[in-house]
Formats: structure tokens, sequence, C-alpha cells
């Protein structure tokens, strides 16, 4: 094993200089980067059909309607607010809906329901209720145990606070990002703690009982100072979760963020330090971290599934969520399964035009083979635990070590500089390293390097 005494640990700037490269976020294994047109709606069809009967599965829904357009966002959304469109869009949800239970050829009971955007508070309140009695009538809502939305605050109304407590809302998602005017203006997003104080109350009192506030940092014009002051008044709300993204720049595969002025952005170092400042000020008040970008209250489920070992990792992010079978209904929206990914089609005219079609509105995907499954339980562990036995998890599934022969002189490159501890099959990455998690999976990940210029980078 190799040593490396503290005093010689090169500094953070050395650190991000040699590994601040692009790679993927680790949210799947593959990679959506890989997926590729060979899993087809026949694929699709054949692995819904193929769905274990004895466990509960997990609903995606996409809502692809904003009231304004973010400039830092990549989500697949746009601007609009015709309520026609709105409903319309609904309509094909549950067409899909029936499409996806015709294939798996019986009813399915679902264990937690997440809607997405979007801004899924752009529909109508009584157009989420009738959303929600259409799923009740297909699917079998009884062992429900959690209900899940991303809300925009500056969009939300007293009667869509009430129609989310009808329909049963357990936890609710504000996107706030940064409270600077300045740093708003700079990203087409202007907000007020105001609203996100009444919006955090109105949803407490209608039943939510675990709030996230999502958070940036690396956004346009922003500073250490920004992210700790938004911090210092958003956790007077006490939320339940904190999740702080690092804004992710890549106009080349978002064309809105070229209305960001790249001068205007902070460099990797600056990046580095605004994350790390924010870390420790959540820790300090009594968040734990989790992950590489979340933050728990110790009672949150999310922490207690940390302490545990249960934490998972997907494509919204670290969650709860260990059912074998996520369906993602709506443009966009990407499925799992225990044979492999679903990505639906994401311009949603041509979803729209293959769910009116009776067609299930698949683009692409990617088959898990079994020596995906083994780097995927891997790469879950390390993004989850920040360490993982590959000799344990290699016999679990029958695997060979030589399989991943090609990751440990990568790993012994990561030790040198004090990121990791590699021994005896164990990867334990250091406090050091932890910001760098990113780049150590991708050790382990073959299409790292193929791929890399269609991920953000790891600062």
């Amino acid at each position: 094993m190799l040593v490396r005494t503290p005093d010689a640990t090169p500094g953070a700037a050395e650190m991000i200089a040699r590994y601040d490269a692009h790679a993927p976020r680790y949210t799947s294994y593959p990679t959506a980067a890989q997926f590729t047109t060979e899993v087809d709606a026949a694929v699709w069809g054949g692995w819904l059909d193929a769905a274990p009967a004895d466990q509960a599965v997990s609903l995606y829904l996409h809502i692809p309607f904003c009231k304004r357009l973010c400039w830092y966002c990549g989500c697949n959304t746009r601007a609009m607010n015709r309520v026609a469109a709105m409903e319309s869009y609904i309509d094909l949800l549950l067409a899909e809906a029936d499409l996806v239970l015709s294939a798996i050829g019986r009813r399915v009971r679902v264990g937690s329901i997440h809607l997405g955007g979007g801004t899924p508070n752009m529909l109508p309140p009584e157009t989420l209720e009738r959303l929600f009695a259409g799923l009740a009538a297909r699917f079998d809502l009884g062992d429900c145990f959690e209900i899940a939305a991303e809300l925009d605050p500056e969009v939300l109304t007293e009667d869509w606070v009430r129609a989310a407590g009808r329909i049963g809302l357990t936890r609710a998602s504000l996107g706030v990002q940064d409270l600077s005017p300045k740093v708003q203006a700079a990203v087409n997003r202007p907000e007020s703690f105001e609203t996100i104080r009444w919006a955090a109350g109105a949803l407490r009192e209608q039943g939510v009982v675990s709030l996230n506030l999502d958070l940036m940092y690396g956004l346009p014009l922003q500073t250490v100072e920004n992210v700790v002051t938004t911090l210092g008044q958003v956790t007077t709300l006490k939320p339940e979760r904190i999740a702080l993204f690092g804004y992710a720049h890549v106009p080349w595969m978002k064309p809105h963020q070229r209305l960001i002025r790249e001068a205007d952005l902070p460099g990797p170092e600056a990046r580095f330090v605004q994350s790390q400042a924010a870390a420790r000020y959540l820790v300090g008040k009594g968040w734990r971290a989790i992950g590489l970008d979340h933050f728990a209250l110790p009672h949150d489920s999310l922490a207690a599934a940390q302490r545990a070992g249960r934490l998972r990792r997907n494509f919204q992010g670290y969650t709860t969520d260990e059912a074998p079978v996520l369906i993602g209904l709506g443009a966009s929206s990407i499925s799992r399964t225990p044979q492999g990914y679903v990505q639906n089609l994401a311009q949603e005219r041509d979803w729209r035009a293959a769910v009116g079609q009776g067609r299930l509105p698949v683009a692409r995907g990617v088959a898990l083979t079994a020596p995906d499954a083994f780097i995927a339980e891997l790469i879950e562990r390390l993004m989850c635990d920040f360490a993982v036995d590959v000799a344990a998890v290699a016999r679990r599934h029958g695997r060979d070590m030589v399989e991943v022969a090609d990751a440990w002189p990568r790993l012994e490159a990561f030790q040198a500089d004090g990121l990791a501890d590699v021994a005896d099959g164990r990867v334990q990455v250091t406090p050091l390293g932890r910001p760098f998690v990113r780049a150590v999976c991708a050790a382990f990940d073959p299409g790292a390097h193929q791929f890399h210029q269609r991920h953000a980078r790891v600062v």
C-alpha cells in the first residue's frame, strides 16, 4: 500500500487542477450517455412483462412546463402557461400508464410517486387532483408511503397547496438556488425569501413531513458570501433535507445557457471554496452530510438510510427508494428495471405522437449485463458510503476481480494524493477525497473517458 504523510498531501488547488475533469454524476450505471436505440418499445414491453409481481413499483411523472425559463436549467422543460396543453398532456400521461399496465398484464402496487419537471405546480389544482384520481383508478395505491413533488415557490398558490394536501403529498422540494438579487438576475430567477418561507409553512400545514430545499453553487456572480448568507436564511426554516448542487455549464447541450455570461462564472477553485464553505456551515448547524451533495437532519429518513447502509442513488439524486422497478411516465422520463434502463422520447411533440398512436414512447435505453450490475454496485456504494469492499461485491455478483484490474493503478494515484485508501480489495475515500468521489468512481467505469465531454466537471 502506498503511504503519504499528511504534510506531503498536495493542496486543494493542485487537486482541483489534477482531478477537475468531466465525469458522470453517476445517478445510474451505465450512464444515460451510454443509452442507445437498441433498447426500443419491444424491449421495454418485455421488461415490463417480467416485472416482479411480489414487490411494489415506484412511479416518476415528468411535468415539462415552467412559468419561466431559468438560464441555469439542465432539465427537459419549456416555458408555457396554456391550460389546454397541460390538460391534454395529463390525458396522455394516463394513456401511457394504460400502455405500461397492458404490457405488465396485471394491476400493480405502487410504493412511491415522484412528480418532477419542469414545475409540477404549474398544473391547475383541479388537474393535479384529476391526475391522481386517474392513477388511483389504474394502480393499487393502498401501500403508497410517499408522494413527492418538485415545486417552484414563485408559482405556488394556496389552492394548489390545498389540492396537494388532498392527494396526500408527504414530501416537497422547493427550488431556491441563491437568494442574492444579483445572482438571481444573472440566471433569470427572481425569488424572495418571504415567498419561500410562506411556501414551506403552507406545505407543512397540509401534511408535508419532509421538506427539501434545492440550492446551487458555481452560479454566475456567486460568491462564498452569497452562498453562506442564503444558507443563513433558509436554515431558519429547518428543512429536513438540503440539496447543494454544482451548476453544470453545458451550453452545447442546453443552448439557453448561452444567455449566461461565461465571464461571470466562478472558476474551479472558487466553486470548490463555495461548496466546502456551505458543507461546513450546514454540518455546523446540525445537518448530516449525505453523499456528495445532500444534507439531512438526523431524524430524516435519508439520514436513517445512510446510517443503516441502505442509501441509494437514482436520477432524482440520493434516495431511500429500494423498489426494483421505477416506471417513468412523460416526455424524457427514465425507467429502471432489473434488466436495464429506458428513456422516453425527450421532445414533447414526439412523445405525444407516440402515445397518441398507442405506442410505448421509448427513445433509447441500455440493457444491464452481469458485469454492468457488478460495476453499478461498486459505483453506487462509493457515491453513497464513500467506501466499498470490492472483493465482497465481486463475490456477491459471482464476478472475478480481474474484471476491474484496470481500476487499481488509477486508484493508487488517488491514494498517493491522499484522496483514497486502497487495501485488501477495499476502497475508502478520505475526507479530502470526498469532493472528488465522482473521479474515483470513474476509475471503475470503462466508458468514463469515452463520453467525458457529455458530462459536467467534477468540481
